[in-house]
């Protein structure tokens, strides 16, 4: 799940994200572990993550890779005993070189083939993808993420500076066709595949944005508010029901594949 900006950081702009990350769990109290290393693990994003999931019913932990030496934890068993897995904001950068120093890339890996829900905003939505467009290095440029996801994401793509830097990598070819997500908004996948946009936000949503005859075309995607009722149809907990189904039945039989 990949919010382009905001989240629990924004305070109860965006609460109803966190609240929909927490229903889409299906436990009676979901473990969900912060991984802040993108900024650095700073005492405020963790006390505000901490209060946001805790109202929520969820059983919360974080992981900081700044501290192991006072307080050490064994990665791999602590992170794929979680429900949720969800990376902050920051730079996007620094956080991969750190997991890639510290195996974590690998270790995420396992937990997404164990249908693990993996989550994030800003530079902790862009990692999953094969890249996008941080700041890491002050102007807006391209970079490789962890490519579990395939195509690219542009987060903040309100921002002027971000968008035009990311039209200009998918015209030159740097990028691959991919996503310019607003803050407050948010793509649900179940593997590789994108089940639904969603918005926190009045005006906030998201946007497939590619090439056709050399030159870039953005097509709006229909996110459904969060805060709205769902339309005459199909019930919208059915669908969350079956999502969660499949992770259950993916986390299962991945859990006995040998090294998983």
């Amino acid at each position: 799940m990949t919010i382009g900006g905001g989240g629990f950081c924004a305070g109860a702009r965006d609460e109803e994200l966190e609240r929909w990350i927490a229903g889409l769990l299906g436990a009676e109290r979901p473990r969900v572990c912060l991984l802040p290393t993108a900024s650095g693990d700073p005492e405020e994003q963790i006390a505000r993550f901490r209060l946001s999931f805790r109202r929520l019913g969820c059983e919360t932990s974080h992981l900081s890779l700044f501290r192991l030496g006072d307080h050490p934890v064994e990665l791999r068993e602590h992170l794929l005993a979680q429900d949720a897995i969800y990376v902050g904001g920051g730079s996007m950068l620094n956080l991969l070189a750190l997991w890639r120093l510290h195996g974590l890339d690998r270790i995420l890996e396992q937990a997404w083939w164990r249908g693990i829900l993996l989550a994030g905003v800003s530079a902790g939505s862009m990692c999953w993808f094969q890249g996008g467009i941080t700041k890491s290095r002050g102007a807006p440029r391209a970079a490789r993420g962890l490519g579990l996801l395939p195509g690219s994401n542009c987060v903040h793509h309100g921002e002027a500076d971000r968008r035009e830097a990311f039209r200009r990598a998918l015209e030159e070819g740097t990028l691959p066709a991919g996503w310019g997500v607003d803050d407050g908004a948010a793509l649900l996948w179940e593997g590789t595949e994108l089940v639904e946009a969603v918005s926190a936000r009045p005006g906030a949503g998201a946007l497939r944005c590619g090439l056709r005859d050399g030159r870039v075309v953005e097509t709006e995607l229909a996110a459904r508010a969060l805060l709205e009722a769902p339309a005459p149809g199909p019930p919208v907990d059915a669908a969350l029901e079956e999502l969660r189904q499949l992770r259950t039945t993916r986390r299962a039989y991945n859990a006995r594949r040998p090294g998983a």
